[in-house]
């Protein structure tokens, strides 16, 4: 069998996200390399060079792309910038892994995959299904040991809009672009559990939405309430999140509970478990889950195109999460000029 040539990548984004990319990448040294890395910030880009080795910098992708023989890019730019990068690196012909979502809206996002070559190969990297948590309880469900689902609840609460002694809110430290963002729950952190129901459930349709903004450091949303339903049999699917909920850790953890006829399967946090005609437990480590994804969603990119699997997250597949995502804008018919409540 012949040997596979390395993948030359180039790294598009230097911000925080890539800080969990990179490590993947490294983990898949004996299969890619990052070669370069492109970022306006030169303190970003030269920090991120000298931490994971990477040879060259670029302020600017197009420079990277055109000076650099790639065969892929990861992009970990903002998403306001996707549509331009997916179609400047499609132009040079390589393949690419792009953060979710894949644009900023589901409607620019269905123009920006047809206008791309058919040869161009795309995955969003959206990695949350990736979770080994996850991926455990799909194969939990594959057995049928909950029976015939009745009823799914999904619950994603955290304090971090709340204001401390100081006046400042943790989860605006963590990230500071969510002071701008004009879609913010439900497009930055929901979409990954949308995904993660459809890849756990199937396809499903929004019922009803609402959104609110908690308060005015913020210009969207950071509270939601859906209502799904499985397109197949009508089972409801309900997600509760909150940002700003007292009592709840400044950093967010899933509780997803499904009822099943034959037993509930729950996640809380890292802790998987079965009760009822089936008992299991499972306790995953919390850190290693979160880089463990990163790590999983690269290697399955690299598996994808030496064709060793069919990718999940291709563009056919994540546009009907982004088709949820804008359905619940829609309904919830939310104004960002809205007063917090």
């Amino acid at each position: 069998m012949a040997e596979i040539r390395r993948k030359r990548v180039g790294l598009i984004g230097a911000g925080w996200v890539s800080e969990y990319h990179l490590p993947a990448w490294m983990k898949q040294s004996a299969r890619a390399e990052v070669v370069a890395i492109a970022d306006p910030s030169v303190v970003a880009r030269t920090a991120r060079s000298k931490s994971f080795g990477i040879p060259r910098t670029y302020e600017r992708a197009q420079v990277m792309l055109t000076e650099e023989v790639l065969d892929a890019v990861d992009i970990c730019a903002p998403r306001e910038v996707h549509v331009e990068l997916v179609q400047l690196a499609a132009a040079r012909g390589v393949d690419i892994l792009c953060q979710k979502p894949l644009a900023p809206d589901y409607d620019q996002a269905v123009a920006l995959v047809a206008g791309l070559p058919p040869s161009i190969r795309l995955m969003v990297h959206e990695n949350w299904r990736f979770r080994a948590y996850y991926r455990r309880l799909k194969a939990w469900l594959g057995e049928g040991i909950a029976g015939n689902i009745r009823q799914v609840q999904f619950e994603f609460f955290s304090s971090g809009m709340i204001a401390d002694t100081d006046g400042n809110r943790p989860a605006l430290i963590r990230q500071p672009f969510f002071r701008r963002q004009q879609r913010l729950l439900v497009m930055e952190v929901m979409i990954h559990h949308l995904d993660t129901l459809r890849y756990l459930f199937g396809e499903m349709e929004v019922v009803a939405a609402r959104l609110e903004r908690s308060n005015d450091d913020i210009v969207a949303e950071d509270v939601a309430f859906v209502i799904l339903r499985r397109l197949d049999d009508g089972v409801i699917v309900t997600v509760n999140a909150n940002l700003a909920v007292h009592g709840a850790p400044p950093a967010p953890r899933d509780h997803l509970r499904i009822f099943g006829a034959q037993a509930t399967l729950e996640l809380y946090g890292s802790r998987l478990s079965a009760t009822g005609h089936a008992g299991r437990e499972e306790e995953f480590d919390a850190d290693a889950v979160y880089q463990g994804a990163y790590d999983a969603t690269i290697a399955h990119f690299l598996d994808g195109l030496e064709g060793r699997a069919v990718m999940e997250t291709v563009p056919d597949d994540n546009l009907k999460t982004l088709a949820l995502v804008e359905d619940i804008y829609r309904l919830s018919r939310f104004d960002a000029d809205d007063k917090p409540r």
